[in-house]
Protein backbone atom coordinates (compact mmCIF):
# COMPACT_ATOMS: atom_id res chain seq x y z
CA UNK A 1 0.00 0.00 0.00
CA UNK A 2 1.40 3.39 -1.03
CA UNK A 3 0.26 6.64 0.49
CA UNK A 4 -1.72 9.20 -1.49
CA UNK A 5 0.31 11.65 -3.61
CA UNK A 6 -0.68 14.58 -1.37
CA UNK A 7 0.57 12.77 1.78
CA UNK A 8 3.88 11.86 0.14
CA UNK A 9 4.43 15.45 -0.96
CA UNK A 10 3.59 16.68 2.53
CA UNK A 11 6.11 14.25 4.14
CA UNK A 12 8.74 15.16 1.53
CA UNK A 13 8.51 18.88 2.31
CA UNK A 14 8.42 18.33 6.08
CA UNK A 15 11.72 16.47 5.72
CA UNK A 16 12.99 19.15 3.32
CA UNK A 17 12.67 21.69 6.17
CA UNK A 18 15.36 19.70 7.99
CA UNK A 19 17.51 19.21 4.88
CA UNK A 20 17.08 18.64 1.14
CA UNK A 21 19.04 15.38 1.51
CA UNK A 22 16.59 13.97 4.06
CA UNK A 23 13.74 14.72 1.66
CA UNK A 24 15.33 12.98 -1.33
CA UNK A 25 16.53 10.05 0.85
CA UNK A 26 12.92 9.50 1.94
CA UNK A 27 11.50 9.65 -1.58
CA UNK A 28 14.24 7.45 -3.07
CA UNK A 29 13.65 4.77 -0.42
CA UNK A 30 9.89 4.98 -0.99
CA UNK A 31 10.35 4.54 -4.76
CA UNK A 32 12.47 1.42 -4.10
CA UNK A 33 10.12 -0.01 -1.46
CA UNK A 34 7.12 0.40 -3.79
CA UNK A 35 9.11 -1.44 -6.49
CA UNK A 36 8.72 1.52 -8.86
CA UNK A 37 12.51 1.45 -9.03
CA UNK A 38 13.19 -2.05 -10.38
CA UNK A 39 15.79 -2.94 -7.74
CA UNK A 40 15.95 -6.68 -8.52
CA UNK A 41 16.41 -6.09 -12.24
CA UNK A 42 19.00 -3.36 -11.69
CA UNK A 43 21.05 -5.74 -9.51
CA UNK A 44 21.76 -7.76 -12.68
CA UNK A 45 23.43 -4.84 -14.45
CA UNK A 46 27.19 -4.99 -14.94
CA UNK A 47 29.10 -1.95 -13.75
CA UNK A 48 32.81 -1.19 -13.59
CA UNK A 49 35.20 1.76 -13.86
CA UNK A 50 38.04 1.92 -16.33
CA UNK A 51 40.95 4.35 -16.63
CA UNK A 52 41.21 6.65 -19.65
CA UNK A 53 43.18 9.76 -20.67
CA UNK A 54 40.23 11.76 -19.31
CA UNK A 55 39.85 10.09 -15.91
CA UNK A 56 37.97 6.99 -14.76
CA UNK A 57 35.02 6.29 -17.05
CA UNK A 58 31.93 4.36 -15.84
CA UNK A 59 30.91 1.39 -17.96
CA UNK A 60 27.49 -0.21 -17.48
CA UNK A 61 25.96 -3.05 -19.42
CA UNK A 62 22.30 -2.45 -18.86
CA UNK A 63 20.29 -5.66 -18.41
CA UNK A 64 17.39 -4.12 -16.46
CA UNK A 65 15.51 -2.31 -19.18
CA UNK A 66 13.22 -4.85 -20.82
CA UNK A 67 13.59 -5.38 -24.56
CA UNK A 68 10.36 -5.80 -26.51
CA UNK A 69 10.15 -8.76 -28.85
CA UNK A 70 9.06 -8.09 -32.46
CA UNK A 71 5.67 -9.76 -31.90
CA UNK A 72 4.83 -7.44 -29.03
CA UNK A 73 5.79 -4.34 -31.03
CA UNK A 74 3.66 -5.59 -33.94
CA UNK A 75 0.64 -6.18 -31.69
CA UNK A 76 0.93 -2.73 -30.15
CA UNK A 77 1.21 -1.12 -33.58
CA UNK A 78 -1.91 -2.90 -34.85
CA UNK A 79 -3.98 -1.75 -31.88
CA UNK A 80 -5.99 1.36 -32.60
CA UNK A 81 -4.57 4.02 -30.29
CA UNK A 82 -7.59 6.27 -29.87
CA UNK A 83 -6.50 6.92 -26.30
CA UNK A 84 -4.18 9.87 -25.85
CA UNK A 85 -3.93 9.68 -22.06
CA UNK A 86 -1.28 9.87 -20.76
CA UNK A 87 0.28 11.35 -23.91
CA UNK A 88 3.70 9.84 -23.11
CA UNK A 89 5.64 7.97 -20.41
CA UNK A 90 6.77 11.24 -18.81
CA UNK A 91 3.39 12.92 -18.35
CA UNK A 92 2.20 13.66 -14.80
CA UNK A 93 -0.96 11.65 -15.54
CA UNK A 94 1.13 8.45 -15.27
CA UNK A 95 1.00 8.79 -11.48
CA UNK A 96 -1.19 5.88 -10.32
CA UNK A 97 -2.27 5.06 -13.91
CA UNK A 98 -3.68 1.51 -14.33
CA UNK A 99 -2.05 0.99 -17.74
CA UNK A 100 -3.19 -0.32 -21.13
CA UNK A 101 -1.62 -2.41 -23.87
CA UNK A 102 1.37 -0.44 -25.12
CA UNK A 103 1.48 1.74 -21.99
CA UNK A 104 2.69 0.24 -18.69
CA UNK A 105 0.78 0.40 -15.42
CA UNK A 106 2.06 3.01 -12.99
CA UNK A 107 -0.14 2.30 -9.95
CA UNK A 108 2.97 2.32 -7.70
CA UNK A 109 4.29 5.57 -9.22
CA UNK A 110 4.50 8.81 -7.22
CA UNK A 111 5.92 12.22 -8.11
CA UNK A 112 6.96 15.28 -6.07
CA UNK A 113 5.85 18.78 -7.00
CA UNK A 114 8.92 20.99 -7.56
CA UNK A 115 7.87 24.43 -8.81
CA UNK A 116 10.61 26.05 -10.91
CA UNK A 117 10.71 29.65 -12.12
CA UNK A 118 6.93 30.06 -11.79
CA UNK A 119 6.08 26.79 -13.57
CA UNK A 120 4.79 23.39 -12.44
CA UNK A 121 7.48 20.71 -12.60
CA UNK A 122 7.62 17.25 -11.02
CA UNK A 123 10.42 15.07 -9.64
CA UNK A 124 10.48 11.29 -9.95
CA UNK A 125 13.14 8.58 -10.03
CA UNK A 126 13.98 6.53 -13.09
CA UNK A 127 12.62 2.96 -12.84
CA UNK A 128 15.96 1.76 -14.30
CA UNK A 129 18.43 3.88 -12.30
CA UNK A 130 21.74 4.09 -14.19
CA UNK A 131 23.54 5.75 -11.24
CA UNK A 132 22.80 6.74 -7.63
CA UNK A 133 19.43 8.50 -7.22
CA UNK A 134 18.95 8.82 -10.99
CA UNK A 135 16.05 11.25 -11.11
CA UNK A 136 13.86 12.77 -13.79
CA UNK A 137 12.42 16.25 -13.57
CA UNK A 138 9.59 16.90 -16.03
CA UNK A 139 7.26 19.75 -16.98
CA UNK A 140 3.56 19.46 -16.18
CA UNK A 141 2.81 20.64 -19.72
CA UNK A 142 3.36 18.04 -22.47
CA UNK A 143 5.58 20.06 -24.81
CA UNK A 144 8.73 19.34 -26.85
CA UNK A 145 12.26 19.53 -25.39
CA UNK A 146 13.82 22.93 -25.91
CA UNK A 147 17.17 24.33 -24.79
CA UNK A 148 16.90 28.07 -24.17
CA UNK A 149 17.40 30.70 -21.49
CA UNK A 150 14.55 29.21 -19.42
CA UNK A 151 16.39 25.85 -19.34
CA UNK A 152 19.46 27.44 -17.73
CA UNK A 153 17.25 29.30 -15.25
CA UNK A 154 15.41 26.10 -14.23
CA UNK A 155 18.57 23.99 -13.97
CA UNK A 156 20.29 26.49 -11.67
CA UNK A 157 17.07 27.01 -9.67
CA UNK A 158 16.90 23.26 -9.11
CA UNK A 159 20.46 22.98 -7.73
CA UNK A 160 19.71 25.98 -5.53
CA UNK A 161 16.88 23.90 -3.99
CA UNK A 162 18.80 20.60 -4.04
CA UNK A 163 22.50 21.49 -3.79
CA UNK A 164 23.53 17.82 -3.31
CA UNK A 165 22.16 16.92 -6.78
CA UNK A 166 23.48 17.70 -10.24
CA UNK A 167 20.94 18.24 -13.02
CA UNK A 168 21.30 18.37 -16.78
CA UNK A 169 19.35 18.23 -19.99
CA UNK A 170 19.65 16.24 -23.16
CA UNK A 171 20.12 18.36 -26.27
CA UNK A 172 16.97 19.31 -28.19
CA UNK A 173 17.87 18.02 -31.66
CA UNK A 174 17.69 14.48 -33.11
CA UNK A 175 20.92 12.35 -33.12
CA UNK A 176 22.53 14.43 -30.35
CA UNK A 177 19.38 14.51 -28.21
CA UNK A 178 17.93 11.90 -25.87
CA UNK A 179 15.36 9.19 -26.54
CA UNK A 180 12.37 11.35 -25.53
CA UNK A 181 12.25 14.68 -27.34
CA UNK A 182 8.45 15.00 -27.10
CA UNK A 183 8.29 16.01 -23.41
CA UNK A 184 10.41 18.72 -21.78
CA UNK A 185 12.45 17.05 -19.03
CA UNK A 186 15.83 16.96 -17.27
CA UNK A 187 17.82 14.27 -15.49
CA UNK A 188 19.66 14.61 -12.19
CA UNK A 189 20.89 12.66 -9.21
CA UNK A 190 23.37 12.22 -6.40
CA UNK A 191 26.40 11.07 -8.34
CA UNK A 192 29.81 12.38 -9.40
CA UNK A 193 30.63 11.62 -13.02
CA UNK A 194 34.09 11.52 -14.58
CA UNK A 195 33.37 14.78 -16.40
CA UNK A 196 32.64 16.55 -13.08
CA UNK A 197 36.16 15.69 -11.89
CA UNK A 198 37.89 16.27 -15.23
CA UNK A 199 40.86 18.65 -15.29
CA UNK A 200 40.56 22.17 -16.62
CA UNK A 201 42.56 22.67 -19.79
CA UNK A 202 42.66 26.47 -20.05
CA UNK A 203 40.65 29.51 -18.99
CA UNK A 204 39.34 32.34 -21.16
CA UNK A 205 37.51 35.63 -20.66
CA UNK A 206 34.00 36.53 -21.77
CA UNK A 207 34.21 40.32 -22.30
CA UNK A 208 30.52 40.91 -21.58
CA UNK A 209 30.61 38.71 -18.46
CA UNK A 210 34.12 39.38 -17.16
CA UNK A 211 33.26 38.34 -13.57
CA UNK A 212 32.09 34.88 -14.72
CA UNK A 213 34.87 32.30 -14.44
CA UNK A 214 35.12 30.47 -17.79
CA UNK A 215 37.25 27.43 -18.62
CA UNK A 216 37.52 24.68 -21.22
CA UNK A 217 37.48 21.20 -19.68
CA UNK A 218 39.90 18.44 -20.67
CA UNK A 219 37.25 16.08 -22.01
CA UNK A 220 36.58 14.23 -25.28
CA UNK A 221 33.46 16.30 -25.90
CA UNK A 222 33.73 20.08 -26.21
CA UNK A 223 32.86 21.52 -22.79
CA UNK A 224 32.76 25.14 -21.61
CA UNK A 225 32.48 25.41 -17.80
CA UNK A 226 31.17 28.60 -16.19
CA UNK A 227 31.19 29.52 -12.47
CA UNK A 228 29.72 32.30 -10.35
CA UNK A 229 28.18 32.83 -6.94
CA UNK A 230 25.11 34.42 -8.60
CA UNK A 231 23.14 31.94 -10.68
CA UNK A 232 21.51 34.72 -12.72
CA UNK A 233 24.93 35.74 -14.06
CA UNK A 234 25.40 32.15 -15.27
CA UNK A 235 21.98 32.15 -16.93
CA UNK A 236 22.87 35.33 -18.84
CA UNK A 237 26.31 34.04 -19.91
CA UNK A 238 24.97 30.58 -20.88
CA UNK A 239 22.18 32.07 -22.97
CA UNK A 240 24.67 34.37 -24.71
CA UNK A 241 26.93 31.41 -25.61
CA UNK A 242 23.96 29.33 -26.80
CA UNK A 243 22.73 32.12 -29.11
CA UNK A 244 26.22 32.57 -30.56
CA UNK A 245 26.73 28.80 -31.00
CA UNK A 246 23.36 28.24 -32.72
CA UNK A 247 24.39 30.59 -35.54
CA UNK A 248 28.10 29.67 -35.72
CA UNK A 249 29.73 27.97 -38.71
CA UNK A 250 33.36 27.03 -39.25
CA UNK A 251 33.59 24.95 -42.45
CA UNK A 252 37.30 24.26 -41.81
CA UNK A 253 36.24 22.39 -38.65
CA UNK A 254 33.22 20.72 -40.36
CA UNK A 255 30.83 22.87 -38.32
CA UNK A 256 27.82 24.23 -40.20
CA UNK A 257 25.00 25.88 -38.27
CA UNK A 258 22.37 25.03 -40.91
CA UNK A 259 21.67 22.90 -43.95
CA UNK A 260 19.07 25.04 -45.74
CA UNK A 261 16.63 25.77 -42.87
CA UNK A 262 17.57 22.76 -40.72
CA UNK A 263 19.51 23.79 -37.59
CA UNK A 264 22.49 21.69 -36.44
CA UNK A 265 24.00 23.44 -33.41
CA UNK A 266 22.75 23.02 -29.86
CA UNK A 267 23.99 22.45 -26.31
CA UNK A 268 23.81 19.73 -23.65
CA UNK A 269 23.80 21.73 -20.35
CA UNK A 270 24.62 20.40 -16.85
CA UNK A 271 24.34 22.38 -13.59
CA UNK A 272 25.70 21.73 -10.08
CA UNK A 273 26.75 23.60 -6.95
CA UNK A 274 30.22 23.44 -5.47
CA UNK A 275 30.07 25.05 -2.04
CA UNK A 276 29.02 28.66 -2.71
CA UNK A 277 29.65 28.53 -6.46
CA UNK A 278 27.09 27.67 -9.10
CA UNK A 279 28.65 25.79 -11.99
CA UNK A 280 27.22 25.12 -15.44
CA UNK A 281 28.78 22.97 -18.17
CA UNK A 282 27.84 23.76 -21.75
CA UNK A 283 28.64 20.85 -24.05
CA UNK A 284 28.68 22.00 -27.68
CA UNK A 285 26.80 19.63 -30.01
CA UNK A 286 26.19 19.44 -33.76
CA UNK A 287 23.95 16.89 -35.49
CA UNK A 288 25.09 17.11 -39.12
CA UNK A 289 25.13 13.95 -41.20
CA UNK A 290 27.40 13.33 -44.22
CA UNK A 291 27.65 10.65 -46.91
CA UNK A 292 30.59 9.15 -45.06
CA UNK A 293 28.81 9.34 -41.67
CA UNK A 294 25.07 8.98 -42.39
CA UNK A 295 24.24 8.40 -38.70
CA UNK A 296 25.98 11.62 -37.69
CA UNK A 297 29.34 13.29 -38.19
CA UNK A 298 29.67 13.93 -34.42
CA UNK A 299 28.16 10.58 -33.41
CA UNK A 300 29.91 7.22 -32.77
CA UNK A 301 31.55 6.27 -36.09
CA UNK A 302 30.99 2.93 -37.72
CA UNK A 303 34.14 1.27 -36.38
CA UNK A 304 32.79 1.57 -32.80
CA UNK A 305 29.21 0.51 -33.59
CA UNK A 306 30.04 -3.01 -32.40
CA UNK A 307 30.11 -1.42 -28.93
CA UNK A 308 27.67 1.49 -29.21
CA UNK A 309 25.64 3.06 -31.99
CA UNK A 310 22.80 4.70 -30.07
CA UNK A 311 22.61 8.44 -29.36
CA UNK A 312 25.18 9.93 -27.00
CA UNK A 313 22.84 11.57 -24.53
CA UNK A 314 23.36 13.43 -21.28
CA UNK A 315 24.50 10.42 -19.22
CA UNK A 316 27.12 9.29 -21.73
CA UNK A 317 28.29 12.88 -22.27
CA UNK A 318 29.29 12.95 -18.58
CA UNK A 319 31.29 9.72 -18.85
CA UNK A 320 28.90 6.86 -18.07
CA UNK A 321 28.46 4.32 -20.87
CA UNK A 322 25.06 2.64 -21.07
CA UNK A 323 25.86 -0.35 -23.29
CA UNK A 324 23.48 -2.92 -24.82
CA UNK A 325 22.70 -6.24 -23.02
CA UNK A 326 24.21 -8.34 -25.86
CA UNK A 327 27.69 -7.28 -24.72
CA UNK A 328 27.44 -9.38 -21.55
CA UNK A 329 27.53 -12.69 -23.46
CA UNK A 330 29.82 -11.33 -26.17
CA UNK A 331 32.45 -10.21 -23.66
CA UNK A 332 32.41 -13.65 -22.00
CA UNK A 333 32.93 -15.27 -25.41
CA UNK A 334 35.81 -12.89 -26.17
CA UNK A 335 37.49 -13.74 -22.84
CA UNK A 336 37.23 -17.47 -23.62
CA UNK A 337 38.70 -16.88 -27.08
CA UNK A 338 41.60 -14.89 -25.61
CA UNK A 339 42.29 -17.80 -23.24
CA UNK A 340 42.51 -20.19 -26.20
CA UNK A 341 39.09 -21.86 -25.98
CA UNK A 342 37.29 -22.80 -29.20
CA UNK A 343 34.37 -20.34 -29.36
CA UNK A 344 32.71 -18.26 -32.05
CA UNK A 345 33.28 -14.52 -31.65
CA UNK A 346 30.74 -12.25 -33.39
CA UNK A 347 32.21 -11.11 -36.68
CA UNK A 348 31.79 -7.41 -35.88
CA UNK A 349 34.20 -7.84 -32.93
CA UNK A 350 36.99 -9.51 -34.97
CA UNK A 351 39.13 -6.39 -35.55
CA UNK A 352 38.78 -5.38 -31.89
CA UNK A 353 39.79 -8.83 -30.62
CA UNK A 354 42.76 -8.85 -33.00
CA UNK A 355 43.91 -5.48 -31.63
CA UNK A 356 43.70 -6.84 -28.04
CA UNK A 357 45.81 -9.87 -29.04
CA UNK A 358 48.35 -7.59 -30.74
CA UNK A 359 48.64 -5.41 -27.64
CA UNK A 360 48.94 -8.08 -24.92
CA UNK A 361 51.49 -10.86 -25.24
CA UNK A 362 50.44 -12.67 -22.07
CA UNK A 363 46.74 -13.14 -21.37
CA UNK A 364 45.82 -15.35 -18.40
CA UNK A 365 42.78 -16.19 -16.28
CA UNK A 366 44.07 -13.68 -13.73
CA UNK A 367 44.27 -10.69 -16.08
CA UNK A 368 41.73 -11.41 -18.84
CA UNK A 369 38.83 -9.61 -17.11
CA UNK A 370 40.82 -6.42 -16.62
CA UNK A 371 42.23 -6.55 -20.17
CA UNK A 372 38.76 -6.85 -21.75
CA UNK A 373 37.20 -4.25 -19.43
CA UNK A 374 40.02 -1.76 -20.10
CA UNK A 375 39.74 -2.35 -23.84
CA UNK A 376 35.99 -1.71 -23.63
CA UNK A 377 36.68 1.51 -21.70
CA UNK A 378 39.13 2.67 -24.40
CA UNK A 379 36.42 2.04 -27.02
CA UNK A 380 33.97 4.15 -25.03
CA UNK A 381 36.53 6.98 -24.84
CA UNK A 382 36.71 6.76 -28.64
CA UNK A 383 32.88 6.88 -28.85
CA UNK A 384 32.99 10.14 -26.85
CA UNK A 385 35.81 11.55 -28.99
CA UNK A 386 33.68 10.94 -32.10
CA UNK A 387 30.88 12.96 -30.48
CA UNK A 388 33.17 15.94 -29.70
CA UNK A 389 32.72 18.78 -32.19
CA UNK A 390 36.26 20.00 -31.48
CA UNK A 391 38.80 17.19 -31.29
CA UNK A 392 41.37 17.12 -28.49
CA UNK A 393 44.33 17.48 -30.89
CA UNK A 394 46.02 20.78 -31.76
CA UNK A 395 43.85 21.40 -34.85
CA UNK A 396 40.71 20.84 -32.80
CA UNK A 397 41.87 23.09 -29.98
CA UNK A 398 42.76 25.87 -32.45
CA UNK A 399 39.25 25.62 -33.92
CA UNK A 400 37.72 25.69 -30.42
CA UNK A 401 39.67 28.89 -29.68
CA UNK A 402 38.30 30.45 -32.89
CA UNK A 403 34.80 29.99 -31.48
CA UNK A 404 35.84 31.41 -28.10
CA UNK A 405 37.27 34.50 -29.89
CA UNK A 406 34.00 34.78 -31.82
CA UNK A 407 32.17 35.08 -28.46
CA UNK A 408 33.99 38.39 -27.86
CA UNK A 409 33.47 39.83 -31.34
CA UNK A 410 31.19 42.82 -31.58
Amino acid sequence: FISKPSEINQTFYLKYQRSPEQATDYFYQLSKDSNYIQTKRIANNIHFKTASDYGDLDITINLSKPEKNPEQIKREKEMKQDIAYPKCLLCAENEGYVGRIGHPARSNHRVIEVPLEGEDWFLQYSPYVYYNEHSILFAKEHRPMKINRDSFARLTAFVEKFPHYFIGSNADLPIVGGSILSHDHYQGGHYTFAMTNAEEEFSFTLDDFSDVEAVVVKWPLSVIRLRHTDRNKLVDASDYILQKWREYSDPAADILAYTDDTPHNTITPIARKRDELYEIDLVLRNNRTTDEHPMGLFHPHEDVHHIKKENIGLIEVMGLAVLPPRLKEEMETIKKHLLGEKVTVAEYHHDWVQSIEDRYSLITKDNVNKIVEDSLGQKFARVLEDAGVYKTNQTGRDAFKRFLSHLNER
